[in-house]
């Protein structure tokens, strides 16, 4: 059997720095607040993929599982924080999203393909901090990105069949390489600001996130 672990890290032409786990051990608030931030854009552009696509009838179905899912999670993290005391609070977004969406073409088929690609370069990144972050958390949140690896780990592969589906093998493999060589610096380069998604933030952690509340007022 595959192994989908060593799969999607095959497929990453990178991996994540240290100091970006170091950055999330510190800041437990911030990590949580944009996974929950990550969990609802991806049920957001699946949501979207579903009504712009609606003719092809195997992506609608998928997209549509996966929005369910994403939005499962979204409410896993979002009770996490309520226990914790974390307030919801808007953060800035990292440029990891927006530099893959540079690369997406204007027409179609060429615009889906390229979503399609960006997606499971989201979804392997995404498992690939599961896996890095699982073991260095406290009880609760290792089991929690622990389960989820387990549910994630091959969404990936859903975009990448789905991405299949519109064009042939070796022209797929070239797109996939232009992905991954932008991916690869996104997420190696210092970003100003540790989100889910970015680089290992360039002035140092000193102390976490102050964005907690008591938990008697977390429900308010």
């Amino acid at each position: 059997m595959t192994d989908p672990i060593g799969s999607l890290r095959a497929f990453l032409g990178a991996a994540t720095p240290e100091p970006w786990f170091e950055a999330a051990i510190a800041d437990e608030a911030v990590l949580l607040l944009d996974h929950a931030n990550c969990e609802k854009k991806a049920a957001s552009t699946a949501l979207s993929m579903v009504f712009r696509y609606e003719r092809h009838g195997e992506l609608v179905a998928r997209m549509s599982k996966l929005a369910r899912e994403e939005l499962r999670h979204f409410e896993q993290v979002q009770a996490i924080m309520k226990r914790r005391g974390i307030a919801w609070r808007p953060l800035s977004a990292s440029r990891y999203a927006g530099g893959l969406r540079q690369l997406v073409r204007a027409g179609e088929p060429d615009r889906l393909i390229d979503l399609l690609i960006c997606g499971a370069f989201v979804e392997a990144r995404s498992c690939e901090r599961f896996a890095g972050l699982s073991g260095r958390l406290d009880d609760e949140l290792n089991r929690f990105y622990g389960r989820l690896l387990k549910s994630e780990a091959r969404h990936f592969e859903v975009y990448l069949a789905l991405a299949a589906s519109f064009i042939d093998a070796q022209a797929l493999r070239a797109r996939i390489d232009v992905f991954r060589q932008s991916e690869a610096e996104l997420v190696t380069k210092a970003d100003a600001a540790f989100r889910f998604h970015s680089g290992p933030p360039s002035l140092e952690v000193q102390t976490p996130s102050t964005s907690r509340m008591p938990l008697a007022s977390a429900s308010a």
